[in-house]
C-alpha cells in the first residue's frame, strides 16, 4: 500500500532512555512556574475539579472558578487562555501519567512487549481513561478544525503509527492509525457506553478484535 499521507512526526521510542511527555496546553505555557504562580495555577485547577465533581463538567466556566477561588475572572483568563485550555490543564496530568506508561512503562503497555500486545494494552488502557472522565473529556474536545493538532492526540497517533510499523512494514501505518484511533474518540465512546449502554468489556474485546483483524494482514 503506498503512502498517501506526508509522515507525522516519530516519538522516537527506544527502551531505557526518557522520554519528553507532551502537554496537553498551549504551547506557550511556561515549562517552570514562578512558586506563587504555580500555587494560584494549582489553586484555580482545585477549584474546577471541586466544580466538576459537584455540576460536572458543565458547570465549569471561567466565572464559576475565579468566584470559586476567590480571585478576578482575569486571573483565570490569563492563566489558561480560555475555557477549552482550562479543561485540557484539569486533563494535563492524566494525559502525563497515560504518556509515561506507554512509553517507559512496564509491558505489556510500556517497552518490553511484543507491538501487538502493546497496542492492545494501549487501546484497554486508553478506553479506561476516557470512561473515567468522559464528560471532561467531551467539555474539553477541540473544535473540527484543531482536533488532530492536540498535542496530546498527535503523540498518542505517533505511538500507534511505531506499534503499526513493527508489526506491518509495508502498510500505509499512518491512514491505519486513524482508523484505530478513531475507535478511541471520546465521542464514540460516549455514544456507546451512554446512549446506546454498550458495555466497556464489550467496547474492550471489540477493540482487541479490530487489533487482530488489522495487524493479521
Amino acid at each position: 500500500m503506498s503512502s498517501l499521507l506526508p509522515p507525522c512526526p516519530e516519538p522516537e521510542e527506544k527502551i531505557g532512555e526518557p522520554q519528553q511527555l507532551i502537554q496537553l496546553g498551549a504551547a506557550g505555557d511556561e515549562p517552570c512556574l514562578r512558586a506563587d504562580a504555580a500555587r494560584n495555577r494549582a489553586r484555580l485547577l482545585d477549584a474546577a475539579a471541586r466544580l466538576i465533581a459537584e455540576h460536572g463538567a458543565a458547570g465549569v466556566t471561567m466565572e464559576a472558578v475565579a468566584a470559586a477561588a476567590n480571585v478576578g475572572k482575569g486571573t483565570v483568563f490569563r492563566r489558561f487562555g480560555d475555557r477549552t485550555g482550562l479543561l485540557m490543564a484539569l486533563l494535563d496530568h492524566a494525559e502525563q501519567k497515560m504518556q509515561a506508561a506507554f512509553l517507559g512503562g512496564p509491558p505489556p503497555l510500556g517497552p518490553g512487549a511484543p507491538p501487538v500486545e502493546r497496542l492492545r494494552a494501549f487501546g484497554i488502557a486508553l478506553l479506561r481513561r476516557l470512561a473515567g472522565e468522559l464528560d471532561l473529556q467531551l467539555a474539553a474536545e477541540a473544535a473540527a478544525d484543531r482536533r488532530y493538532a492536540v498535542p496530546a492526540r498527535r503523540v498518542q497517533h505517533s505511538h500507534v503509527v511505531l506499534l503499526l510499523r513493527q508489526t506491518l512494514p509495508h502498510a500505509d501505518h499512518e491512514l491505519l492509525a486513524h482508523t484505530l484511533m478513531g475507535y478511541l474518540n471520546p465521542v464514540l465512546v460516549h455514544h456507546l457506553t451512554r446512549q446506546c449502554g454498550v458495555p466497556m468489556a464489550r467496547l474492550e474485546n471489540g477493540w482487541n478484535d479490530l487489533v487482530d483483524r488489522i495487524t493479521a494482514a
